[in-house]
């Protein structure tokens, strides 16, 4: 089987490599316009997924969640973190509007710890707060995983393109099976109007003192990489397309950030990122549709839509996705 996957952030990649190790026979092919400029750099990568993010159902949902943190959980067992980008990491959420802002029953039934903080925790950093839970969770640092995850492939034998598509027709003479992990481009791609980019800044520091990821009412955070550094963020624009670095986001980021774990002020700016979050509306799509040309039909399993869960839901949607494909060509094989 021919098999073409399009789309070179995460989800795309994670989704090539599930491929290779489930369906061994393939011959796989990844497209994409871009691997550099995707908003899998820019992103934090908590494996955490907020209360928004949601699938077809609850019990979707929560098998993708669980999926996605064996198989990151598994590399971080195997793999040394500078080299993968993927750490355990501990975690503090804090917040004084709402007890519901800390607790997730999501990640409470899927992480291996999650409770309430103590009265000294609440204490610990810069603000005084009402409420805290403190969780252990991964880290996945998409300036080391994705090039790790694209060299994964070239050893597999997968072949990682450069090529922009007007549409996925253009893939049909060739193969059998597409996977569309498109993310913000299935607005274009797809004509999915349903998809829109929530625009995130974060600022990137040396702080290699903060080993504690830290949350403050969900807009602030503290996340530290693999490597000494860590993002400091955010910002969502709700169908903002704009990449330009905003001076006032900046200083609002770094004062909420140093509110929130003072010892930041020490910490040396590297860089600030611009990315644009692949939000849908309807929830992430992960289905099966039927494609054809003027000389051939093809199979697409889109996946695609994950906003700004990408990186915590990508491998147990790219596994869902190919189960589709699976199930679908035996269904198909044994009506012929």
């Amino acid at each position: 089987m021919n098999v073409a996957i399009v789309g070179g952030g995460i989800v795309g990649l994670t989704t090539a490599l599930q491929l290779n190790n489930d369906m061994r026979n393939c011959n796989i092919n990844v497209f994409a316009a871009n691997y550099d400029d995707v908003v899998s750099y820019t992103a934090a990568g908590l494996f955490r997924a907020g209360h928004s993010f949601t699938g077809p159902s609850e019990e979707i949902t929560k098998k993708w969640i669980k999926d996605s943190y064996e198989y990151y959980n598994n590399i971080s067992n195997n793999y040394e973190a500078i080299h993968c980008g993927v750490k355990k990491s501990d975690a503090y959420m804090f917040a004084n509007s709402s007890p519901t802002v800390v607790e997730n029953p999501l990640m409470e039934s899927i992480l291996p710890f999650y409770r309430k903080v103590t009265n000294d925790e609440l204490n610990m950093v810069g603000k005084k707060w009402k409420y805290g839970s403190y969780f252990e969770t991964l880290v996945i640092q998409g300036k080391y995983h994705l090039p790790w995850a694209r060299n994964k492939l070239k050893e597999m034998g997968t072949k990682v393109m450069l090529k922009k598509l007007t549409t996925l027709n253009e893939l049909a003479d060739d193969y059998d099976l597409i996977i569309n992990c498109s993310g913000l481009g299935a607005r274009e791609l797809c004509n999915d109007r349903r998809v829109v980019p929530i625009r995130g800044q974060v600022e990137r520091v040396r702080a290699p003192w903060i080993k504690t990821t830290f949350y403050g009412e969900l807009d602030t955070y503290i996340i530290p990489g693999v490597d000494g550094t860590c993002t400091l963020g955010s910002t969502r624009n709700f169908e903002s397309m704009r990449m330009e670095v905003c001076p006032h986001d900046a200083k609002s980021i770094r004062e909420r950030c140093e509110d929130l774990v003072p010892s930041l002020t020490k910490s040396v700016t590297l860089e600030y990122r611009v990315g644009l979050r692949p939000h849908r509306e309807n929830g992430v799509r992960v289905e099966i549709e039927k494609i054809s040309n003027d000389r051939r039909k093809a199979i697409v399993v889109h996946n695609y839509g994950h906003g700004g869960y990408g990186v915590t839901s990508a491998p147990g949607t790219a596994k869902y996705a190919i189960e589709l494909a699976r199930d679908f060509h035996k269904s198909s094989n044994a009506k012929l």
